[in-house]
């Protein structure tokens, strides 16, 4: 197992994508950075789409990640966001297959257990594990890169190159 290992989580959105990078090492985790990839709502959707990979592309080269954790979507209510979604998550797996880094997909039920401890836990708690886990004074904002780095502290769980 390495020594340190870097691990890159996104939150798919078109709006907003959260990214959150942290390194693991001797068994702690380790805050490198986190924010929003965003776009705007008026921009033509496919120029959305590029600037979502684009801006993908370039964390994957500037943090070159030993694992890349993307979340799977659960939608139930708005099949339009859902569809939109969708398609930004594809540029992301496009991204980080065309660049060849190992890859991990987690539901949201694995990322809250994996965090909280239950499957049922609010954004809330999520945020609050997260600063305590990294040591952070607050809890990261927006949400959207609280919830990446949540990301990848679940795919440090779930990853099997981690385990002892």
């Amino acid at each position: 197992m390495p020594k340190n290992f870097t691990i890159l989580g996104f939150d798919p959105g078109l709006a907003d994508t959260g990214f959150g990078v942290i390194c693991r090492e001797n068994n702690k985790f380790q805050y490198l950075t986190c924010g929003s990839i965003k776009t705007k709502a008026g921009q033509n959707f496919s120029s959305r789409l590029l600037e979502i990979y684009d801006e993908a592309s370039q964390l994957l080269l500037e943090y070159q990640p030993d694992l890349v954790v993307v979340e799977k979507l659960f939608f139930a209510k708005n099949t339009k966001t859902a569809i939109d979604v969708s398609q930004a998550r594809g540029v992301l797996l496009l991204a980080i297959v065309a660049k060849k880094i190992n890859l991990l997909e987690l539901t949201p039920l694995q990322i809250k257990q994996a965090i909280a401890s239950t499957g049922q836990a609010s954004k809330r708690q999520v945020g609050l594990m997260v600063k305590n886990l990294l040591q952070l004074s607050a809890v990261p904002k927006p949400d959207d890169a609280a919830d990446a780095l949540a990301i990848a502290i679940a795919g440090a769980s779930f990853n099997t190159l981690l385990r002892k």
